[in-house]
């Protein structure tokens, strides 16, 4: 089970940028669906984004098209997520996640779960 650690979190103003990274322990990090949920207070696990092994998929949730940008570095064994035109209701914990299967959804049996970044947008 590849184990994960997210980084970048922080606070930020509407219509920032921000880049979060999760640095993975597996060496064979190419054998895994990696991506990002997020879940506000109050709220479910929200899907954000999934990459496909060699990056030749990717799926967005429909809150983030558009502004996100999900992607990966098999070398670095490190997965990436740009974040532009940040909205307060951005505002809320990141996990990164990672599977043998691909997944769209928190119901798709994720394997191993990141312990999460906070991101903050408010002026």
């Amino acid at each position: 089970q590849v184990q994960l650690v997210e980084s970048g979190g922080g606070l930020i103003e509407p219509g920032g940028s921000l880049r979060l990274s999760c640095a993975a322990s597996a060496f064979t990090i190419s054998n895994y669906v990696v991506g990002w949920f997020r879940q506000a207070p109050g709220k479910d696990r929200e899907f954000v984004c999934a990459i496909a092994e060699y990056s030749t998929s990717i799926d967005y949730g429909n809150a983030v098209k558009g502004r996100f940008t999900c992607s990966r570095d098999n070398i670095k064994r490190t997965a990436f997520l740009q974040m532009n035109g940040l909205k307060p209701e951005d505002t809320a914990v990141y996990y990164c996640a990672a599977s043998t299967r691909w997944f769209s959804s928190i119901d798709d049996g994720i394997q191993s779960w990141g312990q999460g970044a906070q991101v903050t947008v408010s002026s």
